[in-house]
C-alpha cells in the first residue's frame, strides 16, 4: 500500500529562491571546509607528526647511546685486530658509515666533517674492525639487518640505509657500498678505487 502527498512549497517559482537554495549550501560547505574543516585536519596531522618525531628522535638517541657503549666494549680487541691486519697486509677498516642512502651517496660532493656530523648517519669503524675474521675477511650475511649488528644502530628509522666502506687490503684501497639488507663479503677485487 502507497500513499502519496503533494506539498506545495510555493504557489510562484521564484528564480532567486531556487538559485540561493542551491548556491548557498553549496558555497557554506565549500567555505567551511576550506577555512574551517581543513584547516583543522592539517593541524591535527602536523601535531602528530611533530610528535613521532620526537619519540623518533628519542628512540635514536637511546639507541645511539646503546651503540657508543658497545663500540667502546669492541674498542680494544678492534684496534688489536687492526694493527694485526696492518703487519701483515691484511684487512683494514679505515672508514665504514652507516645511515640514510641519500647523505651516503652525496658522500663525494660532501665534506667529511658535515657527514659524520649529520644525524642520520653513524661511524661504525670499530664495529667492522671487530668483525675482521683472523684469515683477514669480513662477512655480513644477506637478509640480516646491519642496524642489529653489535655496536651499529638505525640512525633513521623509516628511511632506506646504506653501509659504506672505505679499506686497505695488500697495499691497496678499496671502496664499496651496500644496502641494508644485502650481502658483503670483502676484499674483492671489484671495490679496488
Amino acid at each position: 500500500m502507497n500513499y502519496y502527498l503533494q506539498i506545495l512549497l510555493t504557489k510562484h517559482l521564484n528564480p532567486v529562491f531556487a538559485s540561493g537554495a542551491l548556491v548557498v549550501p553549496a558555497s557554506m560547505y565549500f567555505l567551511l571546509k576550506k577555512f574551517i574543516i581543513k584547516p583543522y585536519y592539517l593541524r591535527r596531522n602536523k601535531q602528530k607528526a611533530l610528535e613521532k618525531d620526537e619519540k623518533t628522535s628519542s628512540q635514536v638517541k637511546e639507541a645511539r647511546a646503546a651503540a657508543e657503549k658497545a663500540q667502546k666494549l669492541q674498542e680494544n680487541v678492534a684496534n688489536r685486530k687492526r694493527n694485526k691486519q696492518l703487519e701483515t697486509g691484511g684487512l683494514v677498516i679505515m672508514r665504514a658509515l652507516y645511515g640514510n642512502e641519500r647523505v651516503l651517496c652525496n658522500l663525494n660532493s660532501s665534506s667529511e666533517t658535515s657527514l659524520e656530523s649529520t644525524s642520520e648517519v653513524i661511524d661504525v669503524t670499530i664495529p667492522l674492525n671487530f668483525l675482521v675474521n683472523d684469515s683477514g675477511q669480513l662477512k655480513l650475511h644477506e637478509g640480516v639487518k646491519k642496524s642489529g649488528i653489535m655496536g651499529f644502530c638505525d640512525p633513521c628509522p623509516g628511511e632506506p640505509k646504506q653501509l659504506y666502506i672505505e679499506y686497505a687490503y695488500a697495499g691497496n684501497e678499496y671502496k664499496v657500498s651496500v644496502g641494508d639488507y644485502e650481502e658483503l663479503i670483502i676484499p674483492q677485487g671489484a671495490h679496488r678505487i
